[in-house]
C-alpha cells in the first residue's frame, strides 16, 4: 500500500486536536479525523487558518497539537 498519499496534517475538530503523520506507524482514521493538509511542515498558526476556511472547527483559535497514540505491546 502507498502511505505516503496519506501523510499530511489531519484535525480531529471534536477534541480540538491536530496531528501530523509522516510515517505508516499509526494512521487516523475517519471521521473523527479529517486530512487537512499534505503539508507536514506547516505552523499551527497556518493550520489554524486552513481549519477555518475549510469550517473544520468552531473555534481553530483553540486547536492544539495531539499526540499520537503508542501502539500496543502483543504480550502474548
Amino acid at each position: 500500500m502507498q502511505y505516503t498519499s496519506k501523510f499530511g496534517i489531519y484535525v480531529n475538530s471534536k477534541d480540538g486536536e491536530v496531528v501530523r503523520i509522516n510515517s505508516p506507524y499509526w494512521l487516523p482514521e475517519e471521521p473523527d479525523w479529517v486530512f487537512l493538509t499534505p503539508e507536514v511542515n506547516s505552523t499551527l498558526l497556518q493550520i489554524r487558518d486552513l481549519a477555518k476556511e475549510k469550517g473544520l472547527s468552531d473555534d481553530p483559535d483553540t486547536l492544539t497539537w495531539g499526540r499520537i497514540p503508542l501502539k500496543e505491546e502483543d504480550v502474548s
